[in-house]
């Protein structure tokens, strides 16, 4: 079967990684700041989870 029948899923929080600067953007204001729990609707699991990844990218540059 082709990736052309395949549904598209939407990526789970737990799956991002400090070496994707893209997706994490989505979770981090302009000026940087990482943004709460009631803006973003992460359970407390996986927003601790975009916290480590977030401070882990900007420690290796790979974010700002």
């Amino acid at each position: 079967m082709t990736t052309e029948g395949k549904l598209k899923r939407s990526r789970n929080p737990l799956d991002f990684d400090f070496t994707e600067p893209e997706a994490l953007t989505r979770y981090v204001t302009e000026t940087g700041k990482i943004l709460p729990r009631k803006l973003t609707g992460l359970t407390a699991r996986q927003q601790r989870h975009i916290s480590k990844a977030v401070k882990r990218a900007r420690n290796m540059i790979t974010m700002k």
